[in-house]
């Protein structure tokens, strides 16, 4: 071989080793990317190299995840116990996570969130999150889960009546049984808050509508805005503990913790049994964040069982059928077979539009009847 060949031949091996370190450089950046540009990711990666990376990394920063909040603090306590990653969180709307992630990619400091399920997609949109698909990934429905594991559900929740039944005697279960009460039902501020108009969606549903038609459900709360029977008082749990909330509707989740805090014997929590909505609560990963293999396999461990146990410690419906509730946790959340007619949105862009709509429609049809 000529010299000139050789020369050629040592420099271009030289050139790939040097190409190969800055990839594999890149590859392992668990900092976050500079000048606003992501880490590279893994495509695939064993859940025991997860935890590896995990524990060298040292720490998770989760925004919209506090400890009283779905019963996240035994997660937390869990991620610390076993993996040695020291928690912080900073408690905000999904909107503001968002904004988080997006204003702080040059300088990232969270890693994961927790979104409502409408929020997953404008996160994906706005281009602020990384995939991760977990071991659970078949588990999980279609309609909870990003195609590409961008956003996961963790756990779920339906619009469910709260009833005091030291001021109702006969607890509604069903939209006709509220319709024909005479005491007065707490709706929430549909001009603003998603669970409130998911109330909207869910009486909607039950009536043959869903979230591209919402008629239905404006229809039915405009009759009982006429007969004098929605209150503009607040859904507080103090409120409520002070007798001034005869029935509210409010999140399944929402309604067993208060029920809980007050006392099952004098409130009751059903679905609806014509039918309600099925929702959920999505973690995101930021696409920046400073520990990404900690985000990761936060959210592996959200979607084991132990995590989906503590979720329903917390009155939060595991997102996981399959997941085996000790006994003394299953008595927290109400039977399956209340569940039978809840249904998800089909499609959240078409509810985003709908929901759009909503507070004007509220105001021109059910506020001008309420005092």
């Amino acid at each position: 071989m000529k010299p000139w060949v050789k020369k050629q031949l040592f420099f271009g091996l030289i050139m790939s080793v040097f190409v190969l370190m800055l990839a594999a450089c890149g590859g392992t950046n668990s900092k976050g990317g500079a000048n606003g540009e992501a880490p590279a990711q893994t495509e695939k990666i064993s859940v025991a190299d997860l935890e590896k990376n995990a524990k060298e990394e040292g720490a998770i920063a989760s925004v919209g995840m506090p400890d009283s909040w779905a019963n996240w603090k035994d997660t937390w306590a869990d991620l610390e116990s076993k993996y040695s990653l020291k928690h912080t969180d900073t408690d905000m709307s999904s909107a503001e996570e968002i904004a988080k992630f997006e204003a702080e990619k040059s300088k990232p400091t969270a890693d994961i969130g927790d979104v409502g399920i409408a929020f997953g997609p404008v996160a994906v949109e706005k281009g602020v999150t990384q995939p991760y698909k977990t071991s659970y990934w078949d588990e999980i429905p279609a309609w909870a889960k990003d195609k590409d594991g961008h956003w996961i559900v963790g756990y779920q929740g339906s619009i469910s009546f709260l009833t005091n039944t030291k001021l109702v005697s006969n607890a509604p279960k069903s939209w006709e049984d509220l319709k024909n009460g005479n005491y007065k039902i707490i709706v929430g501020d549909v001009t603003k808050a998603a669970q409130a108009q998911m109330a909207v969606l869910a009486a909607a549903i039950a009536f043959g509508g869903n979230e591209s038609n919402i008629e239905p459900g404006i229809a039915y709360f405009e009759d009982l805005a006429k007969k004098g029977r929605l209150s503009n008082a607040e859904a507080s749990l103090a409120n409520i503990e002070k007798g001034e909330v005869e029935v509210t509707l409010l999140w399944d989740f929402n309604a067993l913790n208060y029920s809980d805090q007050l006392g099952k014997e004098k409130f009751n929590v059903s679905i609806p049994k014509e039918g309600s909505v099925v929702s959920g609560y999505a973690t995101i990963i930021n696409k920046y964040a400073p520990h990404p293999n900690a985000a990761k396999l936060a959210r592996e461990y959200i979607l084991s069982d132990a995590g989906q146990i503590n979720l329903a410690k917390g009155y939060a419906r595991p997102i996981r059928e399959s997941v085996k509730l000790p006994d003394d946790v299953a008595a927290k959340l109400l039977p399956k077979e209340q569940y039978a007619n809840v249904k998800p949105v089909g499609d959240y862009k078409v509810w985003e539009e709908t929901a759009k709509k909503i507070p004007q429609l509220w105001q021109e049809r059910v506020l001008v009847h309420m005092n």
